[in-house]
């Protein structure tokens, strides 16, 4: 984080950069202006906001919006599924399939994959979180899991927060291979989930709405992967099925509109975390990496 923006670490141009902010306007009014956060606090962080904001995203009108945002950005066209001219609405392009060749998942036995591109934190154990972001706040791993008995048994494990931005390819995937079970909706609010809002206030983890998923593994335990709502995410939908065994970078769901996080969390003594990625976090940085990129390493017991 700096005054002139929102910082990371570029894996792949090994660059800080400053975050392109889609809607940078309307968040440092909801975060700082005084009748910006009433409006955040009586309408924006509510799912009727989200879902209202989602159908006109999936309205066939918003289909003008789509090459002025690729432009933009420069989001890489040659990696859709779908040219422009095929998809159906804004939300349509949002959650794009891109091709089975445009993200290489790592391939080595006992590597962990980042389910998601985007931006990332990392930790040696889960209850470091707090440090990362403003001194003071106090991350609460119980209220995030919705379960004192897993807070307890994860404490010490490593952990990634992975932040999706508007910009980004907006499905998520399976960090390891292994069972998924059930997946544990906690109803929650729908805020920002970006560094300026959590700065202001990291309880937005665990008070949004979220979904908790434990994936059993043959030889490293069971890992945790939560996908966290955020403002105008209109839904998360989950596309895998429970129980069926699943490879490493397999999809697992995607968000409609709007920015998204998801947190993967292993037990303890399981994980190695990638070095670049502990060495920026532990700046106070994120690092970029896209989806079934090398995370970290299981440990050999």
């Amino acid at each position: 984080m700096s005054e002139t923006g929102i910082q990371f670490f570029n894996r792949y141009t090994s660059q800080i950069e400053t975050e392109s902010i889609y809607g940078e306007y309307w968040l440092k009014f909801s975060l700082y202006n005084p009748f910006g956060k009433l409006g955040l606090h009586t309408m924006v962080k509510r799912a009727c906001f989200a879902h209202w904001y989602g159908s006109r995203m999936s309205s066939s009108k918003s289909r003008d919006r789509i090459k002025p945002f690729i432009e933009k950005f420069g989001i890489n066209e040659e990696e859709h599924v779908k040219e422009v001219s095929q998809y159906t609405s804004f939300n349509d392009f949002f959650h794009r399939k891109l091709n089975p060749e445009a993200r290489a998942v790592h391939g080595a036995e006992g590597s962990v994959v980042f389910p998601a591109d985007g931006r990332h934190l990392g930790f040696a154990k889960a209850s470091d979180v707090e440090g990362v972001f403003v001194k003071g706040q106090k991350f609460n791993l119980e209220c995030l899991l919705g379960n004192s008995d897993l807070s307890a048994r994860y404490a010490d494990g490593a952990a990634v927060f992975s932040r999706l931005c508007p910009v980004d390819y907006h499905r998520f995937h399976f960090p390891v291979a292994g069972v998924p079970g059930n997946t544990r909706l906690i109803n929650g609010h729908l805020c920002s989930v970006n560094p300026l809002a959590l700065r202001d206030r990291l309880a937005i983890l665990w008070e949004n709405k979220r979904y908790v998923t434990e994936i059993e593994t043959e030889r490293w335990g069971r890992v945790l992967m939560l996908e966290i709502g955020a403002t105008n995410v209109g839904s998360v939908n989950l596309t895998y099925v429970p129980t069926r065994s699943v490879k490493k970078g397999e999809e697992k769901g995607y968000f409609a509109f709007g920015g998204s996080a998801t947190f993967t969390i292993f037990e303890p003594g399981r994980v190695k975390l990638a070095d670049d990625l502990l060495e920026q976090s532990a700046q106070q940085r994120e690092l970029y990496a896209k989806m079934g990129d090398y995370m970290g390493e299981f440990i050999a017991k």
